[in-house]
C-alpha cells in the first residue's frame, strides 16, 4: 500500500504504476479469453480426434492465476510475485489454446501447421510452470529468496523444465495411421539423431521438476521456522497451498481420480497467495494447516503401521488372515493416540513457536507462579496467557479474592468469560480480549485455554485463600482484643465493683458487729448474696472461654447433649468412631462449636425433619459430616456469618469445611481438622 501512497508527488511514478495497472490488467482480460477459446475449439473436435482428457491444472491458472495477479499489481505494482502469477498465468493460457488448435489443424489434416504448433505449446507449459510451480514458492511471501543458498534450487528448476521441454520439442514420433493423439504430429524440430536420448533426457528432467517442486515448498518451511509468529501465519497460506498442490499431482500420477482435486486446488493457489500477502491476518490458516499435517502424518503413519504389523502377522501366522487384521487393527490403535499428540505438539512449534506452545507456557507459568507471592503470581497468569493467546488483553477476577481484579492490555466489552474451577468450586473467572496482531486460531486457543487455565485456577485459589488467611488472622486478632476489652469490662465495671463493694460491707460490718449485731448480721447476709452474684459472673466468664459441657460430659456427650436439644422437631442422629477423649482442647472447642451452629442453621432455616451428625477419628485428622433432610441451598446464595463462621474456624486449625446443598436435597457440612502432636500457636 505505500507504494500508492506517494503518487501525488511524484507524477512520472503515478504514471509508471498505472502503465503496470494496464498492462495487468491486458493480461487478466486476455488470460481467460484464451481459456474460453480453448474450450470452443475442443468442442468443435471430431468424435475421432477429441482427446479423453482436455482439462489439467494448466486449465485453472489460466482463470484465476491473472486475474488475482493483476489485483496485487493494482495495490503493489513492485511485487514480483503478481507479475510472475500474470506472466504464468497468460503462459497457461497460450500453451491450452496451442495445444487445442494443433489437435485442430491435425484433425484438418495439415500436420505441418500441428507440428509448430507444438512449439508454443510446450513453450507455454515450461513458462507456467517455472514461474508457478518453481519460482512462485520461492519467491513467497516477501518476493524475496530466504537467502542466496536457495539459488540451485532455482537453477535446477530451470534446467528441469527445460530438459522436459527438449524432449517434447525433438522427440521424433513416427506417424501411425489413425492414431487420434500428438505421437501422430510430427515434431519440425525433430533430429534423428537424438532420438535414442531423448527418453533420458525426459527422465531426468521430470524427476528434477519433482526434486525443485518439493525444494520449493521445502523453502517455505525453512522460512516458517526461522520467522516470528506474524510472519508464520502469513507464511502458512502458500505453504499450505502449495504443498496441497504437490501432494495431489503425485497422487494423481498413481491414480488418476486425484485429478480434478489437483485441478480445483490449483485453482485456489493464487487465493492463497494473495491472503498472505494482503490480508493474512484475518484468516486462521494455522487451523487448516496444523489440522492438515496432523492428519497426514497419522494417515501415513498409522497406515505404515497397518500394513507393516500385517504383513509381519501374515509372516508369523500364516494362514490366519483374521488374526493378521486384528493384530495390524490393534497396533495402529495403540499408535494413533500418541502419534496424534506427538505430532500436533511438532505442528503447534513449527507454527507458533516457543511463545505459543502450550507446554512452554505451562513451563514459564510455572517459575513466575514459583517465584513470587500469590498477588505477583496472578500478574505473570494474565501475562502469559495474554502473550500465549496472542490476544488484546487478559484479565482475571477472583471471587473474594485480594487482589479482586487483575488486567493485562484491554480485554473491552465483549470478552470472552472462561469459569475458573478448584476441585468443583468457582473460584474466578478469565476473561480473554479480542484478538491481536499475532492472533492463533480457536482450536490452538482452545489448547492453551486447556493447559493454562488449571494453573490460573490454583493461583486464584491461593490469591483466595491468602487473602481468606489475612482477613482470618485480622478477626482473629479483632477478636482477641474485643474478648480482652470484654474481660476487662467485666472485671472492672462488674467484678471489680462487686467485690470492692463487698469490701466495704465488711467494714461495715466488723464496725458495727459490737454495737449492733442485727446489723452487722444483715450486712453478712447482703455479703453472701453478693457473693453468689460474683460467683454467677465468674462462672458466666468461664463459660465464654470454654463450653463447660465439654469438661462436663466430654466431646461425644456435648454432642449428643446438643442433638437432644430440639426446640423444632428435628431429630439429630449422632455417630461417633474412634476415641474423642484426648483431643487437643482446641479441636474440641472447634468441633462444638461447628456443631453447635450447624445444628442451629437446621433448626432455623433448613425445615428438616431428620439431621445426622458423623465424627470419626481418623489416622491423622478428624473427620464431621452434618447432612439433613431439608430443603437445600438455593442455588444462587452467599455465605451468611453461620456458615462464615464454621470455615474460620475450621481453617484456624488448618482444616477445611465445605458446605454443599443442591435445591430440595437438604445441605451437606463436611469438616477436616489435621491431629498433629504439636500444640497450636496462640497469639499474644
Amino acid at each position: 500500500m505505500a507504494e500508492l501512497a506517494d503518487t501525488t508527488d511524484d507524477p512520472g511514478r503515478a504514471r509508471r504504476m498505472s502503465g503496470a495497472a494496464v498492462v495487468a490488467a491486458i493480461m487478466a482480460v486476455a488470460s481467460p479469453v484464451l481459456g474460453l477459446a480453448t474450450i470452443l475449439v475442443w468442442l468443435g473436435l471430431p468424435a475421432e480426434w477429441a482427446p479423453t482428457k482436455t482439462v489439467s491444472p494448466q486449465s485453472a491458472v489460466v482463470f484465476t492465476f491473472p486475474a488475482v495477479g493483476a489485483f496485487l499489481i493494482y495495490h503493489r505494482p513492485r511485487l514480483n510475485m503478481a507479475w510472475l502469477m500474470c506472466a504464468g498465468g497468460l503462459a497457461a493460457g497460450i500453451s491450452d489454446v496451442s495445444s487445442a488448435l494443433m489437435f485442430r489443424a491435425a484433425a484438418g489434416g495439415e500436420l505441418a501447421l500441428a507440428g509448430w504448433l507444438r512449439v508454443p505449446t510446450q513453450l507455454g507449459w515450461a513458462v507456467c510452470g517455472l514461474a508457478l510451480t518453481m519460482v512462485l514458492p520461492l519467491y513467497s511471501p516477501d518476493g524475496r529468496l530466504p537467502s542466496p543458498r536457495w539459488r540451485p534450487a532455482l537453477w535446477l528448476g530451470c534446467l528441469s523444465i527445460t530438459a522436459a521441454t527438449v524432449h517434447n520439442l525433438f522427440r521424433m514420433t513416427p506417424p501411425r495411421e489413425g492414431y487420434p493423439y500428438p505421437e501422430v504430429i510430427p515434431s519440425p524440430l525433430g533430429i534423428p539423431a537424438l532420438a535414442p536420448y531423448m527418453e533420458s533426457v525426459n527422465v531426468v528432467g521430470w524427476a528434477g521438476i519433482y526434486t525443485a517442486m518439493a525444494l520449493s515448498a521445502l523453502s517455505l518451511l525453512t522460512r516458517m521456522r526461522r520467522a516470528d509468529p506474524a510472519t508464520r501465519r502469513q507464511i502458512g497460506w502458500p505453504l499450505f497451498a502449495f504443498a496441497g498442490y504437490i501432494v495431489f499431482l503425485v497422487l494423481a500420477a498413481i491414480w488418476p481420480v486425484f485429478m480434478w482435486p489437483a485441478i480445483v486446488w490449483a485453482a485456489a493457489i493464487p487465493f492463497a497467495v494473495a491472503f498472505s500477502v494482503m490480508r493474512y491476518r484475518l484468516y486462521g490458516i494455522d487451523t487448516v494447516v496444523s489440522r492438515a499435517l496432523v492428519a497426514a502424518g497419522l494417515v501415513i503413519v498409522v497406515s505404515a503401521v497397518y500394513f507393516g504389523a500385517g504383513a509381519l502377522s501374515g509372516l508369523v501366522v500364516s494362514g490366519y488372515d483374521q488374526v493378521a487384521g486384528i493384530t495390524a487393527a490393534l497396533f495402529a490403535g495403540a499408535f494413533f493416540q500418541p502419534l496424534r499428540r506427538a505430532l500436533q505438539r511438532v505442528v503447534d512449534l513449527l507454527l507458533y513457536g516457543a511463545v505459543g506452545d502450550p507446554g512452554v507456557l505451562a513451563g514459564r507459568l510455572t517459575q513466575a507462579v514459583r517465584r513470587g507471592d500469590p498477588a505477583e503470581a496472578l500478574t505473570s497468569v494474565v501475562s502469559v496467557l495474554r502473550d500465549g493467546l496472542a490476544v488484546e488483553g487478559v484479565a482475571v477476577e477472583v471471587a473474594d479474592g485480594e487482589p479482586r481484579y487483575v488486567e493485562s492490555g484491554r480485554v473491552g466489552p465483549a470478552a470472552r468469560e472462561v469459569p475458573l474451577v478448584w476441585h468443583g468450586t468457582r473460584v474466578g473467572r478469565l476473561l480473554v480480549g479480542p484478538p491481536g496482531p499475532r492472533r492463533f486460531p480457536a482450536a490452538h486457543n482452545e489448547r492453551v485455554l486447556a493447559t493454562l487455565t488449571p494453573y490460573a485456577a490454583d493461583v486464584a485459589h491461593a490469591v483466595r485463600m491468602a487473602a481468606d488467611l489475612q482477613r482470618s488472622r485480622e478477626r482473629i486478632l479483632t477478636a482477641r482484643e474485643e474478648e480482652r476489652r470484654r474481660l476487662r469490662r467485666d472485671l472492672h465495671d462488674g467484678l471489680g465493683q462487686t467485690l470492692s463493694a463487698m469490701a466495704m460491707t465488711i467494714n461495715m460490718a466488723r464496725l458495727s458487729l459490737k454495737s449492733s449485731p442485727e446489723a452487722a448480721d444483715e450486712l453478712l447476709r447482703e455479703l453472701h448474696t453478693g457473693m453468689g452474684a460474683v460467683t454467677s459472673d465468674i462462672r458466666e466468664l468461664v463459660y465464654g472461654l470454654r463450653p463447660p459441657a465439654l469438661d462436663d460430659l466430654g466431646l461425644a456427650g456435648a454432642i449428643r447433649d446438643l442433638a437432644g436439644r430440639s426446640s423444632s422437631g428435628v431429630e439429630a442422629e449422632v455417630e461417633i468412631g474412634g476415641d474423642l477423649s484426648d483431643l487437643p482442647a482446641a479441636v474440641e472447642v472447634a468441633v462444638y462449636r461447628i456443631v453447635q451452629e450447624a445444628l442451629t442453621n437446621i433448626r432455623r432455616h433448613a425445615g428438616a425433619s431428620r439431621a445426622m451428625i458423623a465424627v470419626h477419628r481418623e489416622e491423622g485428622v478428624l473427620r464431621m459430616l452434618i447432612g439433613d433432610d431439608g430443603r437445600g441451598l438455593p442455588e444462587s446464595h452467599r455465605a451468611g456469618v453461620g456458615l462464615g463462621s464454621m470455615r474460620e474456624r475450621a481453617a484456624e486449625l488448618g482444616g477445611i469445611c465445605v458446605v454443599t446443598g443442591e435445591p430440595g436435597a437438604g445441605t451437606r457440612v463436611e469438616v477436616a481438622l489435621p491431629l498433629t502432636s504439636t500444640p497450636p500457636v496462640i497469639i499474644r
